[in-house]
């Protein structure tokens, strides 16, 4: 057996134990790895619910000229991606919180709100920082199974949630399960958290059910509950962002978010992540763009385009209405400076909502 060196059982005698006693995150495998272990050279990256698609075009351009700017510091608080988040989402650019991956807020949640022995409720099986953190922060963490149709056990919930908690957990659609919450099973489970209770719903597969007609539109339900609550969503997944780590929360109140801002690192979200997050917002309106190999792209805004792009002209802005038969929704707009592609997104968004009335 191999002798413990003196300077690893000081490193053993000074950690907390609650460090010492966690188990580790599986973050599986990279292809690199695979391909050096294995020697293959296809790889199926079916493991980690990446995009098989990637990043759009759209962020592709955004990252192209990031190499001058590299020797200078992020916007700290990214403002820019906090606002258009707001816009998305029509909450208040106060309520948002951007995170290196949603986990990272996860992270901040439990070093802002979990002293040792406080109660955290969560999903079996579940994401495993949803107990993991809580863990590393001293808590005692209840889990709460899935039934034997593998489904949510709304009974089970009910009798976790008789005891007081500190913060009650889980994703909906659930990882890695896939089941998911409609509508009223969500508004029973809520209504059965402890008031004095922070909610964290994980909603990091939003876009994948968002349009089904049963899937609960928390950001509507949320505020009926007078109760502190925040959702976690993510650009890793349907964004195709894994890489570049970009996570966000939409809060109940900026207090919450004031209080999150004061144990992330500063500059948590590099100037990649955060023009790439930018870039990606067209994707984020459920418009239907096409796949370009050039320096423009064609969607469908969902009106008639000339509107749209009269409406556009208004914020200086200049795009192509299509006029073919057919076609008379679409509108191509090309790819421009970075200021100019925030400035197209920005008031596309206004004229959006301004037509939507």
């Amino acid at each position: 057996m191999q002798a413990i060196s003196s300077a690893a059982q000081a490193v053993r005698r000074l950690a907390r134990q609650q460090a010492s006693s966690l188990g580790a995150y599986n973050a599986g495998l990279s292809s690199e790895a695979v391909r050096n272990r294995y020697g293959v050279t296809e790889i199926a990256r079916l493991a980690s619910n990446e995009n098989p698609l990637g990043a759009s075009p759209l962020v592709q351009q955004a990252l192209s000229d990031l190499a001058q700017h590299s020797g200078i510091y992020p916007d700290p608080n990214s403002q820019a991606l906090r606002a258009e988040i707001a816009a998305l989402t029509g909450i208040a650019p106060q309520q948002v919180v951007i995170g290196n991956g949603s986990e990272n807020i996860l992270e901040m949640l439990c070093l802002a709100f979990i002293n040792p022995g406080d109660r955290v409720v969560t999903l079996l099986p579940s994401f495993g920082l949803h107990e993991i953190y809580p863990r590393m922060m001293g808590a005692e963490v209840t889990l709460v199974a899935v039934n034997q149709a593998l489904e949510f056990d709304l009974a089970a919930w009910r009798r976790a949630l008789q005891r007081p908690a500190k913060m009650v957990v889980f994703s909906n659609p659930s990882n890695p399960v896939g089941c998911m919450l409609g509508r009223d099973d969500f508004l029973q489970l809520i209504a059965a958290v402890p008031q004095d209770c922070l909610l964290v719903i994980d909603e990091a597969y939003y876009e994948y059910c968002a349009n089904q007609a049963d899937y609960p539109d928390s950001l509507a339900l949320l505020p009926l509950q007078d109760r502190p609550w925040i959702v976690l969503r993510t650009c890793s997944k349907a964004y195709g962002l894994a890489g570049l780590r970009v996570g966000y929360g939409l809060a109940c109140d900026a207090e919450l978010v004031a209080l999150l801002d004061r144990v992330r690192t500063p500059f948590n979200i590099n100037r990649a992540a955060q023009n790439a997050a930018l870039a990606a917002a067209l994707r984020a309106q459920g418009l239907q763009v096409a796949p370009s190999s050039a320096n423009f792209l064609f969607f469908d805004c969902g009106y008639p385009s000339v509107q749209i792009a009269e409406a556009l002209l208004a914020h200086g802005i200049i795009v192509k209405p299509w006029r073919e038969a057919g076609y008379q929704r679409f509108i191509r707009v090309s790819i421009g400076s970075a200021a100019d592609n925030r400035r197209f997104l920005h008031a596309l968004r206004q004229v959006l909502a301004e037509a939507a009335r």
